[in-house]
């Protein structure tokens, strides 16, 4: 019988996230809800340490996984795409995006499921060479209000604080379905160029990509909302997390057969 996908989930630095004492030594930190979602469809969650100049680390790290999971966290440093850092962009963890990078395409290379949300949509379209608006409401005058933030601005993270469209016949449309739905809204960024490759499954009422994914039967799909927050009260965002997890057992039954792993 196939053992419980392992799902990897790469953390971010303690220091990155701010206010954090000078006494506490350096640490890494990532939020439960996505440890608790992901544990609650079947999976085994695996906490990556942020570890990019210790490649055989990393390697051994990944080649245990069945799928990859990009959680959401601290601004993407803008020279990974090739720009200077606009005064807006917020205090990023380099480490954290070189190790999450690494993982993604080794990933996209060897067809292992990947699922991000928010930053990790971001993440994704970059490994897939796009870039992004560094900060949606400074750069795109004609954007809507897409920073809902709870520790800055006092919002509940599960508030609907918006609309998007799911595209038909997309697989995000097969997951939750198709048409409009409200969705939660956390980030100052979004996806100007999208990347090689990649569709766009879901827009906001502005246009803004608010979810792409990998045409074919290799399950690579992100959003840019945070589902871990509503799947508790919403089946349909629950099922994306499902979908996720069933993608990455029949990953690890496939390495199984091919005599890959024990």
């Amino acid at each position: 019988m196939s053992k419980r996908p392992i799902i990897g989930i790469p953390t971010q630095g303690l220091q990155s996230f701010g206010g954090i004492p000078a006494d506490i030594p350096p640490s890494w930190a990532m939020s439960q809800r996505y440890i608790q979602v992901l544990t609650g469809t079947g999976a085994i969650p695996w906490m990556i340490p942020l570890l990019p100049d210790d490649i055989d680390t990393l390697r051994g790290i990944y080649d245990e996984l069945d799928g990859v999971f990009l959680p959401g966290g601290a601004d993407i440093d803008p020279t990974m795409y090739g720009e200077h850092r606009h005064p807006n962009c917020d205090r990023s963890d380099s480490a954290r995006d070189r190790v999450e990078l690494i993982l993604t395409e080794w990933a996209l290379r060897d067809r292992k499921p990947v699922l991000g949300v928010c930053r990790g949509l971001q993440l994704i379209n970059l490994a897939a060479g796009g870039t992004l608006w560094q900060d949606l409401a400074s750069q795109r005058p004609t954007s809507i209000k897409h920073d809902y933030f709870p520790f800055r601005d006092g919002y509940a993270r599960d508030h609907l604080a918006h609309s998007v469209t799911v595209s038909d016949g997309t697989q995000l449309a097969e997951i939750v379905g198709s048409g409009e739905r409200q969705v939660n809204s956390m980030h100052h960024q979004g996806i100007r160029e999208l990347g090689r490759g990649f569709r766009v499954s879901a827009t906001a009422p502005d246009g803004l990509i608010e979810a792409i994914e990998l045409p074919g039967d290799q399950f690579v799909l992100a959003v840019q909302w945070h589902p871990e927050v509503l799947a508790d009260k919403d089946p349909l965002t629950r099922r994306l997390f499902e979908a996720f997890t069933t993608a990455a057992r029949d990953h690890r039954r496939e390495r199984e057969a091919s005599g890959v792993i024990a």
